[in-house]
């Protein structure tokens, strides 16, 4: 585990400093459409798993989270988008940029939980699904309790 933290937090600095080349307000736009993009697929998991299921439905949505999850977002949160820039509002927190160490901790269970859930739903077990669902939820819920302002 902590290999995969290490690396987790190598990968999340070498991707910032990949941030140079899109100007701040982009990096806000970007990383904010990723989000929501996610967002709008956690809800089509979750409005199967309460209602018909179909799986191939959940296994497309939950592969465009695993996808996100591991496209290199790290790099969206460049020096100046700790703040708004213009019309580009942000609710991350300046504690975010300080404490480095544990987002890269977050940034890997999101990551380990967002593929374990595509794994999952590729096998059409709604129970199995439901559970990794919940758990991809869960590391989401971790770092927005810590990091997203209100």
């Amino acid at each position: 585990m902590k290999k995969s933290i290490a690396l987790g937090v190598l990968a999340f600095s070498l991707a910032t400093a990949a941030s140079a080349q899109v100007k701040p307000e982009d990096q806000i736009k970007f990383r904010q459409a990723g989000y929501s993009f996610m967002s709008w697929n956690m809800g089509k998991i979750k409005a199967n798993l309460e209602g018909e299921y179909n799986a191939k439905q959940v296994e497309a949505a939950a592969n465009a989270i695993a996808a996100i999850a591991g496209s290199g977002m790290g790099a969206l949160y460049g020096p100046g988008t700790d703040k708004a820039i213009g019309e580009r509002k942000t609710r991350v927190k300046p504690e975010f940029f300080k404490e480095m160490d544990n987002v890269g901790k977050l940034a890997v269970n999101f990551n380990a939980a967002a593929a374990n859930l595509a794994k999952v739903a590729a096998s059409g077990d709604k129970a199995a699904v439901q559970k990794a669902f919940g758990d991809t939820g869960e590391t989401c819920k971790a770092c927005h309790d810590k990091y997203r302002a209100d």
